[in-house]
């Protein structure tokens, strides 16, 4: 019998799919409001390093075939952003195989799953792990929030996780599509909160990875205001 996985704390954060292509300006699939998007994000990677919080992230690549058009497999794209990635992480390619060691979080900070779909449930590992993973609270950052981020929520939610999304570091290509996806998952259960809840207030100006004339100006963000009822 497979033994279940250890981890003991009281967090998780969830990843997902923070890449070059879907969140720098030069990316092929860049989201809405990236630069408000990736400052939220990496200060809530900057608390969780702080916090010792233990990471899974997952990384979406795709063949390049029948009309795949971003996160192309051996593309720069698909790359995930530089700040996303802790010293201590192992990465596990998409193969159909559900081994781990038991003691993963006791090695690593950050567990990194391929993904050929936007569903890591239909991965045999990223669904074991993210299954067995025994923790009060998962917290989840990523995109696209009507795409990938939904099916993990759900799919974690399904398995009697407790979720909390962090909507202002959650990006989209669809505002609506989005606000529909939201409405769904905290219908589920999930808690829909600002990064700021954990992280606090910044004194970041800057994304900090994008090249882009917007990413580089100094003027701090208007606050993330979602549409999303209390």
């Amino acid at each position: 019998m497979i033994r279940p996985i250890r981890l003991r704390r009281k967090r998780v954060l969830i990843d997902i799919d923070t890449q070059k292509d879907l969140f720098l300006a030069s990316g092929v699939a860049c989201v809405r409001n990236h630069r408000r998007v990736l400052m939220n994000i990496r200060r809530v990677l900057a608390w969780a390093r702080t916090k010792h919080v233990r990471m899974v992230s997952t990384e979406l690549y795709k063949p390049g075939k029948n009309g795949d058009k971003y996160c192309i497999a051996g593309t720069k794209g698909q790359e995930k952003i530089s700040y996303t990635l802790r010293k201590r992480r192992v990465e596990f390619q998409a193969d159909g195989c559900t081994d781990l060691q038991r003691d993963i979080f006791i090695h690593y900070d950050q567990v990194i799953l391929n993904k050929r779909c936007e569903d890591p449930f239909d991965e045999p590992r990223a669904e074991r792990l993210l299954t067995e993973i025994k923790a009060d609270e998962f917290i989840i950052i990523g995109g696209l929030a009507e795409g990938a981020v939904s099916a993990t929520v759900l799919g974690l939610l399904q398995r009697g996780k407790h979720v909390t999304i962090l909507v202002d570091a959650i990006g989209t290509h669809d505002r609506h599509k989005a606000d529909m996806a939201f409405r769904k998952m905290k219908a589920k259960g999930a808690i829909l909160t600002e990064s700021r809840t954990y992280a606090g207030s910044t004194h970041l100006k800057t994304a900090g990875i994008c090249d882009c004339k917007l990413c580089r100006m100094k003027e701090k963000p208007s606050q993330f205001q979602t549409s999303i009822g209390a």
